[in-house]
C-alpha cells in the first residue's frame, strides 16, 4: 500500500515510462510485459524502461509492490532517486533487493538521516558499484554499514553532508577507488589522513571547498597513507603554504592536481600561478584540468629560478636548487618594450621642400591632412598623401583611406610622407 503523505516508487515509474508518456524502443526487447494479477494491476501491461531510469524530485516515499519492481526491474543498471523524500532505509531495501543488475544508486537529498541503516537492509546494495549520498547529511556510522556489506563499491559520493570529522570503521575498505567528499568542513590533517586509513587503494580524492588548512605530515608518512592515488583536488581550500605544496610530492603515484581558489596563490598574477606550480611538482602531468606538456614544464622551470635568482639564499626553495644543477644559473631575460610606437619623425616632401615634422601615430589620414594643411598651404580637399618606407623595396603607397590609422602602415622614424596636389 502507499503512504498516504507521498508517493511510491511503482506509482511514479508507471506515470513516468508509461507508453502514453514514452514511447516505444525499437527492435529486440521492445518494452517489459507483466501478466496482469487476479485483482488486476494498475499498470499498463507493457512500459517501455531503459536501463538508466531518472526519477528524480517525483515525491517518492516508499517502494511500492515488491513483485512489480521486480518484475520491470530486472534489467535496470542505473537508478537516480536524487531530491526525493524517502526517510526510511527500509523502504530503499526494498526498491533495491528488486534490482539486481543495479551498479549505479543515486539517493542525494533524500531525508535518509531520520533512520537508521541496519546491516540486514545494506545487504541489499551488495551489487552496487557507485552510490551517492550527497546531501543526505548520512551519519558515519550508516557510511561504515555500506563499507561493510558493499564488497564491490568503487565510488562514493558524500559531498554537503556536514562533516567536520571522519570517522574510521574497525575493517578499512579495499575496493574504493573514487571517493567525492566536497563542499564539507573538514579543516584538519588529522581528519584526512584517516581517509587514507580507511580507503587504501583510493585512486582520487576531491576535497574541494573544504576548510584544509595545512597537510600536516610527514613526507613518508603520507606515501604510506596514500600508495595509489592519482588525483587530488584540493580545489578552494585553505592551504597558504608552498610547503604543503611541496608535500604533494610525498604521494608516490600523483599524477593530477587541482588547486584553483586557494589563498595560497591569490597574490601572484595568472602566469605565476600556473609556473611556479608546474615547477615545484616534476612528476604532475595534469594541473587543474590542462596537461602539463615537456615544453610548458621546461618553460615554467626556467621561469621559476629566474624567479628566485634575487631571492636571499635563506629563504630561497629546495627546488631552486634541484633545478640550478638541472639548467645552471640562468641570466635574467631581456624586457622588450613591445608596445606600439606612438610617434615618429618623417619627412615631408611638398614640391621642392622637404620638412622633418613628428607626427601621431594614432591619428588617421584625415587627421594628418588637417595638420598638414598650413605647412603645404593645400585645402584637405586637394591633397593627395603617399608613405614611402625608406627601409621597404617597393614604391610610395597612397595614403587613399581618410579613416585608416597611421600606425597600420607602420610608419617609423626616418619614414617620408609625400604631398601632392590633386589635379582636376
Amino acid at each position: 500500500m502507499d503512504q498516504p503523505s507521498g508517493r511510491s516508487f511503482m506509482q511514479v515509474l508507471c506515470e513516468k515510462y508509461s507508453p502514453e508518456n514514452f514511447p516505444y524502443r525499437r527492435g529486440p526487447g521492445v518494452g517489459v510485459h507483466v501478466p496482469a494479477t487476479p485483482q488486476g494491476s494498475p499498470m499498463k501491461d507493457r512500459l517501455n524502461l531503459p536501463s538508466v531510469l531518472v526519477l528524480n524530485s517525483c515525491g517518492i516515499t516508499c517502494a511500492g509492490d515488491e513483485r512489480e519492481i521486480a518484475a520491470f526491474c530486472a534489467h535496470v543498471s542505473e537508478l537516480d532517486l536524487s531530491d526525493n523524500k524517502l526517510e526510511d532505509w527500509h523502504e530503499v531495501s526494498k526498491i533495491v533487493s528488486n534490482v539486481p543488475q543495479l551498479e549505479f544508486l543515486n539517493l542525494s537529498s533524500n531525508p535518509l538521516s531520520l533512520s537508521v541503516l541496519e546491516r540486514t537492509c545494506a545487504g541489499s546494495f551488495s551489487g552496487v558499484r557507485k552510490l551517492v549520498l550527497n546531501n543526505s547529511k548520512a551519519s558515519w556510522e550508516t557510511v561504515h554499514t555500506i563499507l561493510q556489506e558493499l564488497p564491490e563499491l568503487e565510488e562514493l559520493f558524500l559531498c554537503l553532508n556536514d562533516y567536520e570529522t571522519v570517522s574510521c570503521p574497525s575493517v578499512c575498505c579495499h575496493s574504493l577507488k573514487l571517493l567525492h567528499i566536497t563542499d564539507n568542513n573538514l579543516q584538519d590533517w588529522t581528519e584526512i589522513r584517516k581517509l587514507g586509513v580507511m580507503f587504501p587503494s583510493l585512486d582520487t580524492l576531491v576535497l574541494a571547498n573544504n576548510h584544509l588548512n595545512a597537510i600536516e605530515e610527514p613526507a613518508d608518512s603520507l606515501a604510506r597513507l596514500f600508495p595509489n592515488l592519482r588525483s587530488i583536488s584540493l580545489h578552494k581550500s585553505g592551504l597558504q603554504s608552498w610547503e604543503d605544496i611541496d608535500k604533494l610530492n610525498s604521494f608516490p603515484k600523483l599524477e593530477e592536481v587541482r588547486l584553483l581558489g586557494i589563498p595560497l596563490l591569490q597574490p601572484y598574477t595568472t602566469e605565476e600561478r600556473r609556473k611556479l606550480v608546474v615547477a615545484r611538482l616534476p612528476s604532475v602531468s595534469k594541473l587543474n584540468g590542462s596537461v602539463v606538456t615537456d615544453g610548458e614544464r621546461e618553460d615554467s622551470e626556467r621561469f621559476f629560478i629566474r624567479y628566485y635568482v634575487d631571492v636571499p639564499q635563506e629563504e630561497v626553495p629546495f627546488r631552486y636548487h634541484e633545478l640550478i644543477t638541472k639548467y645552471g644559473k640562468l641570466e635574467p631575460l631581456a624586457e622588450v618594450d613591445l608596445r606600439p610606437q606612438s610617434s615618429a619623425k618623417v619627412e615631408v616632401h611638398f614640391n621642392d621642400q622637404v620638412e622633418e615634422m613628428s607626427i601621431r601615430l594614432d591619428q588617421t589620414v584625415a587627421e594628418l591632412k588637417k595638420q598638414l594643411k598650413t605647412l603645404v598651404q593645400l585645402p584637405t580637399s586637394s591633397m593627395l598623401l603617399y608613405y614611402f618606407d625608406h627601409e621597404a623595396p617597393f614604391g610610395p603607397e597612397e595614403m587613399k583611406y581618410s579613416s585608416r590609422a597611421l600606425h597600420s602602415f607602420g610608419i617609423r622614424d626616418g619614414d617620408k610622407i609625400f604631398v601632392e596636389s590633386k589635379t582636376k
